[in-house]
């Protein structure tokens, strides 16, 4: 009689643990080297008005950019995120609110930043974009292993060293690095036209980065034609064209990330196999600088690491703006994630902890 007690006591607490939640997928989306600023306050004027930052006629910038007040500012430049994030998700880094969003780590730039966010760990010894293969367990894989995501989790990187820093050589998971195609015996026809335009885009930044727009059109196809559950999206040219000092451009990039983000979250929702059940997680990497220093990052730069994160999803209370005065830390997300799936995120280091926030009480 003991032994069956104990067995059912344990069938009902492996009830209780079961998922409660409603989120059956992931889009993890990074936005590389993208500013709270602009994404709060919309378009500065001070590098607006410099003529050194700007490439386009001025009349036609401050017609694209350019109001009177924050909030018609924002919403100019990122409508999605204004009119539909806003309203239905949350979004957390306004530190004129004091709403903060912090890098835990000290670097300040692009491989400690993305490792931070998707190992939920800050490693003191990657100090370097050139670091080697990550050693450090990441969500994806973690996610992978778990049951109904076996081969279900894929990553589209838009700047080649993602490839290390989630350790494709340890995992072998679907990853599609610049210029990379996907492969397949029955590819669409769109992901064969993806595959193909992102070979007649200009390397102006390099072989190394591929233009968001390529990234864009390869993970979109694939998602319709493969299902997968837990996807990563590395977009870059916010970065790029910041280190260029092409402010207008760089605004540019923020218009049409905003539009794929958008049009991206309005094709899964009208697919019967994401609808109501996905999660939109978006955040950068790192911050930037301001004022004559907005094109850099890094530990010399003040300011590149205050970052911002926004959540859409079935599980997430429509909080907005996120008002309170608090602080939260990237390497927080990767555990938000595990458990917006309903699992707890387990590796080889530690494991920052759940935002509670996110999540409904």
């Amino acid at each position: 009689m003991k032994l069956k007690f104990l067995l059912i006591l344990f069938l009902v607490v492996e009830a209780a643990s079961a998922q409660t939640t409603k989120t059956k997928n992931v889009v993890l989306i990074s936005i590389d080297g993208y500013r709270w600023q602009e994404i709060f306050k919309g378009a500065d004027s001070a590098l607006l008005k410099n003529k050194k930052y700007r490439s386009q006629d001025s009349a036609e910038v401050y017609k694209k950019f350019w109001a009177n007040t924050e909030k018609e500012r924002r919403e100019k430049l990122m409508p999605f995120f204004w009119t539909t994030i806003s309203k239905q998700g949350q979004l957390y880094g306004n530190r004129g609110l004091g709403n903060l969003v912090s890098l835990r780590n000290k670097y300040w730039f692009s491989y400690p930043g993305r490792s931070e966010s998707l190992t939920g760990y800050y490693d003191e010894a990657i100090n370097s974009n050139s670091y080697p293969n990550n050693p450090n367990e990441n969500i994806l894989e973690f996610v992978n292993k778990q049951k109904g995501y076996e081969n279900k989790v894929v990553t589209f990187a838009g700047w080649a060293p993602v490839a290390k820093i989630v350790n494709r050589d340890r995992n072998h998971m679907p990853l599609i690095n610049p210029f990379e195609k996907v492969t397949g015996n029955k590819l669409t026809e769109a992901q064969v036209l993806a595959n193909e335009v992102q070979d007649y885009l200009p390397n102006y930044f390099g072989k190394s980065v591929r233009w968001d727009m390529g990234t864009y059109a390869i993970a979109k196809t694939y998602i319709a034609a493969n299902h997968p559950k837990m996807v990563y999206i590395d977009f870059v040219d916010p970065d790029d064209l910041g280190h260029a000092g092409q402010y207008d451009y760089y605004l540019d990039a923020a218009v049409y990330l905003d539009a794929m983000i958008g049009n991206l979250w309005k094709a899964m929702q009208a697919d019967p196999f994401y609808k109501n059940n996905t999660t939109f997680v978006i955040c950068p990497d790192h911050g930037r600088g301001v004022g004559n220093k907005w094109t850099g990052h890094g530990a010399s730069a003040e300011h590149s690491n205050e970052t911002w994160l926004a959540v859409l999803g079935p599980d997430t209370p429509a909080g907005g703006e996120m008002k309170e005065a608090s602080e939260i830390h990237q390497d927080q997300i990767a555990q938000t994630i595990a458990k917006l799936l309903g699992f707890t995120f387990k590796a080889n280091h530690p494991v920052g902890n759940v935002i509670p926030s996110v999540f409904k009480k």
